[in-house]
């Protein structure tokens, strides 16, 4: 462990491009690809730079290594902050929930073994999640005498209900894939390893040959009015649509249509 923990944060957190999809690959397999800083700042680094790149239309998270996606925090990086100000000023800088969650384009994870405590944090930030059906889910903190600290007590209640969420927060629970899925926390399951890289590339592949300026606008009609009440949700969803029907991209939509060929968006 001792030349793993060196890694930087670009050793930590990988990123490859397959056309316009962004790969991010987790990379502490020894760890379990534990979170500490150099993970933490990867991944802000990450999800900023396919943010800003207009090249890349799809996210697509993913880890390293055969025993799990993420198990949460490196407990052997625990430490007593100087101040609880000092704690949360490193917390602002090393946002990277914030980074995936703010991230416009749509994001996917890919999801095996272990995906514990901040792991499982991170894949509810993204959009859609797949998982392979030997994946196990859970938020533990209570049993550490604490709570999910990166959003995991209000995406999941947002995402199962409530109660669902509060009996797997209370517990501590560790579940299994085929519940996430009956759960809803994902939405679709993967026979295999390779299936599951296999299925959630050519699902972000399908997703970014379609108009990346609808494909941003709808994920701000869906996550913006989820906290607006239904008459000023249906007023951003119009707002929204009126803004795209004067586009390029839907105007080449409905040639492509006539001519019966495939569209090319440009995001104009």
């Amino acid at each position: 462990m001792g030349a793993e923990q060196t890694l930087t944060s670009e050793d930590a957190v990988t990123i490859e491009r397959k056309g316009a999809v962004a790969i991010v690959t987790l990379n502490r397999p020894d760890a379990i690809n534990a979170l500490n800083d150099a993970l933490r700042a990867g991944l802000t680094r990450a999800f900023r730079d396919a943010e800003t790149d207009p090249e890349i239309r799809v996210v697509l998270l993913r880890a390293a290594g055969d025993r799990g996606f993420c198990v949460g925090a490196d407990i052997k990086e625990f430490r007593a902050p100087a101040s609880l100000v000092a704690a949360r000023r490193g917390d602002s800088e090393r946002a990277y929930i914030d980074a995936i969650g703010r991230t416009t384009k749509p994001t996917i994870a890919a999801i095996h073994g272990f995906c514990l405590g901040g792991g499982f944090e991170i894949v509810l930030a993204c959009d859609v999640r797949i998982a392979c059906d030997d994946a196990v889910f859970g938020l533990p903190e209570l049993n550490l005498a604490l709570i999910p600290g990166s959003g995991g007590t209000q995406r999941l209640p947002r995402l199962i209900g409530v109660g669902r969420a509060l009996d797997l927060m209370l517990t501590g629970r560790r579940f299994a894939a085929a519940e996430a899925l009956q759960l809803g926390v994902v939405t679709r399951l993967a026979p295999s390893r390779d299936a599951l890289f296999e299925q959630a590339l050519a699902l972000a592949e399908d997703i970014a040959g379609k108009s990346p300026t609808a494909a941003a606008y709808l994920k701000e009609a869906v996550l913006s009015g989820a906290d607006l009440d239904l008459r000023d949700g249906l007023i951003l969803e119009r707002n929204l649509f009126t803004l795209l029907m004067s586009t390029e991209d839907r105007l080449q939509a409905a040639a492509a249509f006539r001519e019966k060929r495939k569209p090319v968006f440009t995001g104009q």
